[in-house]
Formats: C-alpha cells, structure tokens, sequence
C-alpha cells in the first residue's frame, strides 16, 4: 500500500504554471493520498471546484474534502442566487471506500498583521491491507511554533479520543424502522496514519510535542499509545531529507501509530516533483 502527501498549493507550480492535471499525474500511483491548499473558486485558480476536478482527474479513487476557509462566493443573477462557497482545506483521496469522515477545526491565532487562515484535521476511515484506518490529512499553521503547539495538542487529543467516542454514529435505536440504522455502524479503528504539510522541522518543539522528547540518556522516548515519524522507522536519519526546496528541512510528515509502525516499508520524498512549491511525501506499507 502507497501513501503520499501533497501540499498543491492550489495547482500552483514551482514553474508559476497553474495545472491541476500535473498534480494528479504525480500522485496517480498511490493507493491513498492526502492533499494540503485544495481550493475551490478561487479568482486565482480559475474559479474551478478544485476537489471535483482532482476526483475526475483520479476516477479509480474514492474523496472526501475539507473546507477549512469557508467564505460567501454567492452571486445574485435575474433567475436568482448561484450557490458557491469559496473555500481552502484539504482532500483525502483512496482506492477503497472511505468508510466514514469528519472534519475538524484546529485552534487559531488571530494575528493583528499578519495572514492567519483558519484550519483544520480531515479524517477518513478506511478498510485498508494493512487494516482498518483512521486516515487523517492535516494543514499546520504557517506563523510560529506558538501557534502550532496548540493545534498540536487538539490533534492529540482528535486521536486519542476518536475510538472511545465510537464512529460516525453508534449504539442501537428504539425505533429500528425509523431510518437511522441503513448500514452497519461505521468503525473508528485504533490505527492512525497522520500526513500533512505540519510546518515544522524535526528536533523542534513541535516534533516532540507530536511524538514524544529526546533524552540525553536514552534519546527519542515514543509513547506506545504514540505516533512514530515513518520517515525514521523506514531506516531515515531523522534530521536528513527536505520537503520544500527552499526548506532544507522535512516540514511535510508522515506520522503512524505504534501499532502499525512496524508495517512501514519504504519513505522517500519526490523531489522532481513541479506541481507545487512543496515536494510529495510517499509512504509504502507492507
């Protein structure tokens, strides 16, 4: 099973060709792919309902979106209202049904000068090879490590609660005919896989907020209920690689749960990549 994560930039190149067809292209071969800064009729991308093309683009997977921004778009004609929304979030695509989904809004610093969006945690439960999963497409604040940390731990406690809370809807009904109960309850497994562009470099603050400090005795400490960086457990030095090209640092991440870490293959970043200004992120599972 191949996973990527992609940060788009809306289908903005690192060559300033717009191209949403590229971005398909360099993600076609994975089996469930992640995407960061998918918009939908923006004046800069055209108008076009990204996600809708993305998913025509790759017509052998199933999607859901996000919309993290959310602004009226609206326009009034003599037949009446033309109902749009411009949004920004993120998209979970994946050639096996995704089972269930739930979007979550991450804490916000709102910022007196400078551009602070709103964003969120797109989840998406799928029945995969490696077992059921919670996959989960994420966008990070760009502005400090203040401003992430929070969001760090609202994303924590997204995945530490999920399978306590059940899925999408459980337990039984008074009323069995009364609709509420047309398919099978929806799962909300324990497996995680977390992709995203985070925003932040190993070794910082963040990093270890998202899988546990280091200790000058016994070096990286990961909880066994944790996240490990897949990077690392397919063999990486963790400080190596970059997933921008004017980062010279890993800022896109793949994290998974403990309880499937040992089923990480291979990870490696696609640095010939144009579709973006950030590099994908490929995951290979056993």
């Amino acid at each position: 099973m191949k996973c990527v994560s992609y940060n788009i930039q809306y289908g903005l190149g690192i060559d300033g060709v717009y191209d949403l067809a590229r971005i398909a292209s360099e993600v076609a071969e994975a089996d469930i792919i992640a995407l960061q800064e998918v918009d939908r009729f923006w004046q800069r991308s055209g108008m076009v309902d990204s996600p809708s093309v993305l998913a025509e683009l790759l017509p052998q997977h199933y999607y859901v979106y996000g919309a993290n921004l959310d602004i009226a778009a609206d326009i009034q004609t003599p037949n009446g209202i033309v109902h749009r929304r411009k949004q920004f979030g993120t998209m979970i695509l994946s050639r096996w049904p995704i089972l269930s989904s739930r979007n979550f809004p991450l804490p916000k610093w709102g910022d007196r000068n400078n551009h602070s969006i709103q964003q969120g945690l797109l989840e998406a439960v799928i029945d995969t090879p490696v077992g059921l999963v919670r996959v989960y497409s994420v966008h990070l604040s760009h502005l400090a490590p203040f401003t992430r940390l929070p969001q760090i731990e609202r994303i924590k406690d997204i995945l530490k609660t999920a399978p306590e809370e059940g899925g999408a809807w459980c337990g039984g009904h008074p009323n069995p005919d009364a609709g509420w109960l047309e398919e099978a309850e929806p799962p909300m497994p324990d497996s995680v896989i977390l992709m995203g562009d985070m925003n932040f470099a190993p070794g910082g603050p963040e990093y270890d907020a998202m899988i546990g400090g280091r200790s000058a005795d016994y070096g990286r400490l990961i909880n066994r209920k944790g996240l490990v960086d897949a990077w690392v457990e397919a063999g990486h030095p963790e400080n190596e690689g970059a997933t921008h090209p004017n980062a010279p640092t890993r800022i896109d991440h793949c994290f998974v749960s403990v309880d499937i870490a040992a089923k990480v293959k291979k990870c490696w970043v696609d640095s010939d990549a144009k579709g973006s200004d950030h590099w994908p992120v490929w995951v290979q599972f056993e």
